[in-house]
């Protein structure tokens, strides 16, 4: 489907940014329509779209923003997340470096009957779907083998799964208890958010292995595998994003800000953020007050 304009959804992201999906699947009349998007940096902004969207995290850079009503949202996208735009909504997005995404847009006269009507009249971002994401690689590594008839008739199987599955809304809670590797993606997916919501406490190894219900050594492992980085480094990134924060908006003194982001000494602080931001933290407050004049 298209607005007033004639305009589709991905019409409208491709105009946001400047470019292509690099794969795009359509449905018959339009009714429904997959793409992939890669290799977009920064941060935009998308006009509110005519058609709800499923968007899939399938690669690239785990930490992924959405704006909220004053500022950038606490939880992060990572890879193995997904999140519903809801039609007639703007979006803000920051991304931290290469992102994957497939996108799924439906007819909203498609909606009109589904069992999940009322979670596409609000945006849910970045909450776990394994089934999602597993459905959503499938139909990619089908897209991409040769193409013959069986292969077409199979891809469009999964894509209407894919559509049920979106259209069915979140499956019982209870299920996220069975222990399976899924599941601790979606614990770990927790713990990046509570480390971000929280740098300064000390999030020790053990602690956050406990939490995600696997040894210390298998979850630096796999939250290496998920972040690109170690969960020690992960929580100095946090901390040390947050002292850029707090050194452009506030003239807090170094040692202040060392103490609450749980640093030793300032000494450490400083050490810690010349090696994050190449540069001292007194240099970087003075180069932003100089870039605001």
């Amino acid at each position: 489907m298209a607005d007033a304009n004639g305009s589709n959804d991905e019409d409208i992201i491709s105009d946001a940014l400047g470019r292509a999906p690099d794969m795009q699947l359509g449905g018959e009349h339009g009714r429904w329509r997959l793409c992939r998007w890669r290799q977009f940096v920064g941060s935009y902004t998308l006009p509110a779209l005519p058609d709800p969207m499923f968007v899939v995290h399938i690669a690239g850079k785990p930490n992924v923003r959405t704006w909220e009503r004053d500022g950038w949202s606490e939880a992060s996208s990572l890879p193995g997340c997904a999140t519903i735009v809801p039609s007639g909504q703007p979006t803000g997005w920051l991304v931290d470096g290469e992102l994957d995404v497939v996108t799924l847009s439906v007819a909203s006269t498609d909606l009109q009957n589904a069992p999940a009507l009322d979670q596409f009249k609000r945006m849910r971002f970045a909450f776990s779907d394994p089934l999602g994401v597993a459905l959503t690689r499938q139909v990619l590594g089908e897209l991409y083998a040769p193409q013959t008839p069986e292969r077409d008739i199979y891809v469009s199987a999964l894509v209407d799964a894919l559509k049920a599955h979106m259209l069915r809304g979140p499956v019982n809670a209870g299920a996220a208890d069975i222990p399976t590797s899924a599941f601790s993606s979606y614990r770990i997916h927790n713990i990046m958010n509570a480390i971000l919501h929280r740098p300064e406490i000390d999030h020790s190894l053990e602690e956050m292995a406990a939490q995600a219900g696997v040894t210390p050594a298998h979850f630096c492992r796999i939250f290496k595998k998920a972040t690109g980085v170690s969960p020690h480094q992960y929580v100095m990134r946090a901390r040390l994003d947050r002292a850029q924060q707090m050194l452009e908006q506030s003239d807090t003194p170094m040692a202040t800000i060392a103490e609450a982001l749980g640093f030793t000494s300032q000494s450490h602080f400083t050490r810690a953020f010349r090696q994050f931001a190449g540069e001292t933290p007194s240099d970087f407050r003075r180069r932003r007050l100089e870039t605001l004049q």
